[in-house]
């Protein structure tokens, strides 16, 4: 049935995901959800130095946010973050250098950001598809280590701190691509068969779904949400996907109108207002299964992920103590 549910996805993604769908969804936003003052609240964005990440982290800076930026490289950056300080005037918008596909690095930083700061939203955007089978210096799959185990050592990792903090939330970037996509645990680094680096990603965001559903059953006290941009024009697009980008380039939102919802849930009082858990688009629940797909799991599937990434996240974090 995958090549029912590809094409269901991509015909509901041309209808939907393009500029045009968020145009046509935008006339229903009440503009009055983001005319909001974030002053005192504190944010960490993931792979914020382009893209929705950036175009996120700049909005939250003009409401008065402050702004922790994670990023891998260096040099770009501390260019996006004197943008962000530039175009608006805020000044508290603080650098850390880490790469998500390295756990270590990860727990790391998460111990040394829980002594030196608070924080009341997480927003989980950093990501990575890599078209052909690479393995990080720990031996993990590089898709898998960025897009799911860092996903989820960093917002473990933090949940401690976010406990502590009023209105916590955690927001983490998917993909419609995760439609169709069963979750499968039994080869969860790709190792198996063909390497298909589209597909390896879309897993990657089916289990992304699947985490905030579990996180949001586990921790009533935080706000979980996961969403789709929709299909934006971004840097990982053009050098992910470019044979994509070149077919559907005049049809892609802007980063702007990608970033919208990860910003409304990220700041908007409605947004909490709804339960904990779902997946979002252009503002809105949407279902995390296309009808006939054949992509529902069975709960202890969903158990047993959450169990080898804990069991993952806890051998890394006794390397990066050791």
């Amino acid at each position: 049935m995958s090549w029912y549910r590809n094409t269901v996805w991509f015909v509901k993604g041309l209808r939907e995901y393009t500029r045009g769908g968020y145009e046509s969804a935008s006339k229903h936003f009440n503009p009055a959800d983001m005319e909001v003052d974030v002053a005192g609240r504190s944010f960490l964005i993931t792979g914020a130095n382009s893209g929705i990440g950036k175009a996120t982290a700049k909005e939250i800076a003009r409401r008065g946010g402050t702004v922790h930026l994670v990023c891998r490289n260096k040099e770009r950056a501390e260019v996006a973050k004197e943008e962000i300080v530039t175009e608006t005037g805020n000044q508290n918008i603080f650098l850390h250098i880490v790469d998500i596909s390295n756990p270590k690095e990860i727990w790391k930083f998460a111990e040394k950001f829980q002594n030196e700061h608070k924080l009341n939203v997480l927003i989980n955007n950093a990501g990575c598809m890599v078209n052909n089978r690479e393995l990080t210096e720990d031996g993990l799959e590089k898709n898998f280590a960025t897009n799911t185990l860092g996903t989820y050592i960093m917002t473990t990792a933090l949940v401690p701190l976010l406990e502590k903090a009023a209105d916590a939330r955690v927001i983490t970037v998917s993909s419609g691509g995760m439609l169709v996509q069963k979750l499968n645990i039994s080869d969860l680094q790709s190792g198996n068969g063909r390497f298909d680096g589209t597909m390896v990603y879309a897993q990657n965001k089916r289990q992304q779904v699947v985490l905030t559903e579990q996180w949001a059953k586990a921790h009533r006290n935080i706000h979980f949400s996961v969403m789709h941009p929709g299909w934006a024009d971004t840097p990982a697009v053009r050098s992910s996907m470019p044979d994509f980008y070149e077919r559907m380039k005049n049809s892609l939102r802007t980063e702007s109108q990608g970033a919208d919802t990860v910003l409304w849930l990220a700041v908007s009082a409605e947004a909490t207002k709804l339960p904990s858990g779902l997946f979002f688009q252009d503002r809105q629940p949407v279902p995390t299964h296309l009808p006939l797909a054949y992509t529902h799991s069975p709960p202890e599937d969903e158990e047993k992920l959450m169990e080898v990434l804990e069991e993952f996240s806890q051998k890394f974090k006794s390397i990066s103590s050791g």
